[in-house]
């Protein structure tokens, strides 16, 4: 069964039948809730204080599970498993389960509690659990005329409650909220606790209080539900009081059972003696009680007589009422027949069952008063004995339940036309609501005066709607089936729901039509802008390169171009061929392009298709590309005459290119010679001073005389650059570096004179010999790599060095070393020229040599090493001063020597006569 918190159970004994559906509109009440959370915690409390505790919160003490077992024992008298005393989850689980395991040892199957909601205090499944436990111990056990607990229950408390002036009990919610039924089950069974009375329907919250108070106080039942909430609530929770109500069904059976059973024996027959003094008055006294008490017993015979032909007549006359099938097919018709039953069961009926109840009395207590008078068994008449009545009452019992399960079977029916025949108006509504305005919409021609984006929004918009359409097809189908289901179920107003369904059909297949026909024309439309599309876009692509071909070649045409070679009016000449070459297929491409446009024309004037001629894809249009062909087919001529004059004029800087090459191939060369003679003639290496003075004014003459040769040269360059010629391939030789080189050879004759002569000035005056000269001529030389006629300031020290003069390579050497280069280069221009050298070494070669500073010399070209390898000799000094020095210094003998190494300190000593060398 399912429970109102969401729970479902079964019970292997089938004891508890499936809830009415109205019983379960309020699965989630919080008021419910409320009623059976404080009702479950004191029906567990009532039983959980025998074992010395008791529960405060229903849903947080169940959690560990060891209350929850200890609540099963004590209402089953059984052991459960030792519980785990843990306080890890897992063995609060552990307990839940076992308290879980033991309830489905009792036959409750539990499907939907889980150990773990328990222990995570989920009030829904707690008070589910707890109400299972109520159904298996509390309520299971009722049985009253073999019905299941719940109705047993009921019957109980409808039989005790019978007798009570307003007390009608029907059911575990409404019957019980003016407190009048407990009251009655209280007094019925113990009058001397209340004074019923006393005790009014209008006072209901007066009633509750004292039934709980007095159920509290003498009958061990605790107050389970609270006066307030059974008053304020509409529908009061059945649970809780059927579990209150089941508390007074124990206490009262078990008090009958133990005590209040009253035992009649059976009366003992006595035989008295008459004596003789036995008169007339005796026995007319004796045959007056005999008669009196056969006049009652037949007086209960005949009330049992009435009292039976007329529950009997009663039942004859109702069958056929209970019995009858008979309704108008509305649900108005068939309520207020359930209403004239529910009548008969509250006021017709009751006093039947007390008819039958005072029948089965007086019979008994008959029965009884004839057995005790010795009298024979009363039989009634044929047809009206207990059980027949009891077999008619039976036979009614069955004719009111299939009444009243017809009545609800044809209520639910009913509520069902009626749901349907709501559903369908409902449906029919929104679908007609649906389609209002769509027929108009799907025969617009809307889309004739589309452009083709626009037409493909349309089409996806119809699209969209073909979608919506077949969603609704689902629509229409339940509608129809709504309609046949209405019919089938024979509802009253079936010819406004058949009419209104056709309608809708209709209605539904002209719109089917109507959107493959909008289709088709969106479809047809489409295909014909397309195709002007197609036109529009290879129009645009053809188009497009076209035309910036047209521009280019038009601004190709009338270009001003400058060549400056033969090859290059050639190359211009033969592109322009080739693209002469080309035309043919230009026009070509041409005529496809205003093709195109012509077709697009013929489409646009056959369908009547409003801006078709307007190209989305360009502003081109075919008049612009016939204005431009024209423009480059007559610029193409005058092309040809303007490449043919350059021609000419080309060939005629030819010439001049070949004129001005044969003079400067001849005047470059001369001009480098002179310069290589006069520059080994300065470099001092060919003989003395005066001869190097008189060669270099012979070849002052001669570059002289020579002049002319470089002023006919000049006239042939005026008539190039006047001819705007700036390149000749064949020389390497332009007018200015000639002029260059001719300055250049002027220059350096003047110069090396100048030199030469300041250095026969300096020898004569310093009276240094021609050797020496020669010396500190070889030396610069070597050392000016790349016959500059200038040393750097690192090339003048290595100069000085290889010189034997001492330079320290410590700070105070360069300290020494910057005011040398502050004399021989005073414009600190960061080069020394010969002639400031020679007069440096002049003054300095007057100074005495020692032979600590050649030695100290030898140590600089070793790198401070004590001793010095040929190769360093070979690389620092004159060729024969190096392999000199290698062939008298003697082999070093120090430490850390290698092979090869020579003694440089012994030669330098013996160079002054210090040693035996």
């Amino acid at each position: 069964m399912m429970m109102e918190n969401g729970l479902s159970m079964e019970y292997g004994d089938g004891y508890m039948e499936q809830e009415e559906e109205w019983e379960r509109e309020g699965l989630l009440d919080p008021a419910w809730e409320k009623q059976q959370k404080k009702t479950f915690t004191a029906w567990c409390n009532s039983h959980l204080r025998k074992a010395g505790t008791a529960i405060d919160n229903i849903e947080e003490d169940f959690r560990n599970g060891l209350k929850l077992m200890l609540l099963l024992e004590v209402i089953s008298g059984e052991t459960l498993p030792k519980p785990d005393r843990g306080k890890m989850r897992f063995h609060k689980i552990a307990n839940v389960n076992k308290a879980l395991d033991f309830i489905a040892s009792k036959g409750v199957h539990l499907v939907s509690i889980g150990a773990e909601e328990i222990v995570d205090g989920n009030l829904k499944m707690t008070l589910g659990m707890i109400w299972t436990i109520i159904l298996r111990f509390a309520i299971q056990d009722i049985s009253v005329e073999e019905m299941t607990a719940k109705e047993g229950l009921l019957l109980w408390c409808q039989r005790k409650t019978a007798p009570y002036k307003n007390v009608n009990v029907q059911n575990f919610h409404l019957s019980f909220k003016d407190g009048l039924a407990f009251c009655a089950l209280i007094h019925r069974h113990r009058p001397d606790l209340i004074d019923y009375a006393k005790l009014s329907k209008d006072n209901p919250l007066e009633n509750l209080n004292t039934a709980f108070d007095v159920a509290e106080k003498y009958l061990d039942i605790p107050r389970m539900l609270d006066p307030d909430d059974l008053i304020n609530t509409p529908k009061p929770d059945e649970r809780a009081i059927m579990t209150y109500v089941s508390c007074y069904y124990h206490a009262f059976q078990g008090a009958q059972q133990v005590g209040n059973v009253t035992h009649v024996p059976e009366p003992t027959r006595q035989y008295t003696y008459v004596p003789n003094n036995y008169n007339a008055e005796t026995a007319a006294n004796r045959i007056c009680k005999v008669l009196k008490v056969n006049q009652e017993n037949e007086r209960l015979m005949e009330e049992y007589e009435r009292l039976a032909s007329d529950l009997l007549e009663w039942i004859r006359r109702t069958m056929p009422w209970l019995n009858s099938r008979q309704a108008d097919n509305s649900l108005a018709g068939v309520q207020k027949k359930l209403e004239e039953y529910r009548t008969y069961r509250r006021k017709h009926k009751p006093p039947r069952v007390e008819q039958k109840a005072k029948l089965e009395t007086n019979f008994n207590t008959l029965q009884t008063k004839l057995r005790l008078s010795n009298r024979p068994a009363y039989l009634p008449t044929e047809g009206k004995t207990v059980s027949d009545i009891s077999n008619s009452w039976k036979g009614l019992e069955l004719a009111e339940k299939a009444f009243e399960e017809w009545l609800l079977a044809e209520t639910m029916r009913l509520e069902r036309l009626e749901h349907l025949a709501q559903k369908f108006k409902h449906k029919a509504d929104a679908h007609e609501d649906w389609t209002r305005g769509k027929e108009e919409m799907l025969q617009s021609q809307d889309f004739r005066q589309c452009k083709l984006n626009e037409l493909k929004a349309l089409k996806k918009k119809h699209e969209a709607f073909e979608s919506d359409l077949a969603a609704h097809q689902d629509r229409v189908e339940q509608i129809a089936a709504i309609a046949q289901e209405l019919n089938t179920l024979e509802y009253h107003d079936c010819v406004s729901v058949n009419a209104r369904c056709q309608r809708i059909c209709d209605q539904w297949d002209r719109l089917g039509a109507l959107t493959q026909r909008r289709r088709t024309a969106l479809d047809e439309a489409e295909r014909i802008l397309e195709k002007i599309d197609i036109l529009h876009l290879e129009f645009a692509k053809r188009a497009a390169p076209f035309n910036n071909w047209l521009d280019g070649t038009r601004e190709d045409l009338v270009d001003m171009f400058i060549v400056h070679t033969m090859e290059e009016i050639q190359g211009l000449i033969q592109a322009h061929d080739q693209f002469k070459a080309t035309l043919g297929e230009a026009d070509k491409e041409f005529n496809l392009i205003v093709n195109l446009v012509r077709e697009v024309e013929s489409i646009v004037k056959q369908h009547q298709i409003p801006g078709g001629l307007e190209n989305p894809y360009t502003t081109l249009t075919a008049n612009d590309m016939t204005r431009k062909w024209t423009d480059v087919r007559q610029l193409v001529p005058q092309r040809d005459q303007t490449l043919a004059n350059e021609l000419r004029k080309q060939q005629n800087n030819e010439m001049l290119r070949r004129q001005f090459a044969e003079k400067a191939n001849v005047v470059g060369p001369w001009i480098e010679r002179q310069m290589d003679a006069v520059t080994a003639i300065g470099m001092g290496l060919q003989g003395s001073l005066e001869d190097q003075l008189h060669r270099l004014k012979e070849y002052e003459q001669a570059v002289y005389a020579y002049k002319p040769n470089i002023e006919e040269l000049e006239k042939i360059h005026q008539a190039v650059q006047e001819s705007m010629i700036f390149e000749n391939r064949y020389t390497n030789y332009t007018m200015e570096t000639l002029r260059v080189g001719w300055e250049q050879l002027l220059t350096s004759i003047n110069r090396n004179i100048n030199e030469v002569e300041n250095q026969i000035l300096t020898r004569d005056s310093k009276g240094i010999s021609q050797e020496q000269l020669n010396e500190f001529r070889s030396s610069f030389n070597h050392f000016d790599k790349n016959r500059t006629g200038r040393l750097t300031p690192e090339e003048f020290k290595s100069c000085l060095v290889s010189l034997g003069y001492s330079i320290g390579k410590d700070r105070q050497g360069d300290m020494d070393f910057q005011r040398i280069l502050a004399v021989v280069d005073p414009n600190n221009t960061g080069y020394v020229h010969f002639d400031a050298f020679l007069d440096f070494m002049t003054r300095e070669s007057t100074d005495t040599d020692t032979a600590e500073q050649v030695i100290d010399s030898f140590r600089i070209l070793a790198a401070d090493k004590p001793y010095i390898l040929p190769d360093e000799l070979r690389r620092e000094l004159p060729p024969d001063q190096a392999e000199y020095c290698i062939q008298r210094m003697p082999p070093y003998k120090g430490p850390n020597g290698v092979p090869g190494a020579l003694d440089y300190m012994s030669f330098s000593t013996a160079l002054y006569g210090e040693t035996d060398l």
